[in-house]
């Protein structure tokens, strides 16, 4: 048991988002690295870097978007994609090399998002890619997170 150091009242606290998030849409989002924490894997035999991203834009600022990387796995291909991973994050916030995983905290890039569909979970968002943010972007692979938060039915090229 833990003492919280003071009495919390319901009723003077605030309410949250109490039915979760919908995944955002696919897309491209500038993004800034705002956590980035090795952890041991479930099993023990491994470990990963759990990435945290802040969206920054063009829509939905301020939503956080997860990400891990299977640095080190008992299964060699995870391995490979995982450096594949890191070696993509590290070009896109200009890094030549990292030996701490807090050296990623601050780096800005575009991430593209897509929606994982899961049998017995709600939808959530996986990372696809990673670019600079020096990148030139086509307004085309930008486009279907704007237009999902314009709130349009259709891209405007599908229009």
């Amino acid at each position: 048991m833990a003492f919280l150091g003071k009495t919390f009242d319901v009723n003077t606290l605030p309410e949250g988002n109490s039915g979760g998030f919908e995944p955002l849409p696919p897309g491209w989002y500038s993004s800034t690295i705002s956590g980035a924490e090795l952890r041991a894997t479930k099993d023990g035999t491994g470990e990963y870097i759990a990435v945290r991203y802040e969206i920054t834009g063009p829509s939905h600022q301020g939503r956080i978007v997860f990400g891990n990387l299977n640095i080190k796995n008992k299964n060699p291909k995870a391995e490979v994609i995982a450096h594949q991973q890191l070696g993509d994050i590290c070009r896109a916030i200009g890094l030549t090399q990292v030996s701490d995983s807090d050296e990623l905290i601050g780096g800005q890039l575009f991430i593209k998002l897509k929606i994982r569909e899961q049998e017995g979970y709600d939808p959530s968002n996986d990372i696809a890619g990673w670019k600079s943010l020096g990148s030139s972007l086509s307004s085309a692979a930008s486009a279907p997170a704007t237009a999902a938060a314009n709130g349009a039915s259709k891209a405007p090229w599908a229009r």
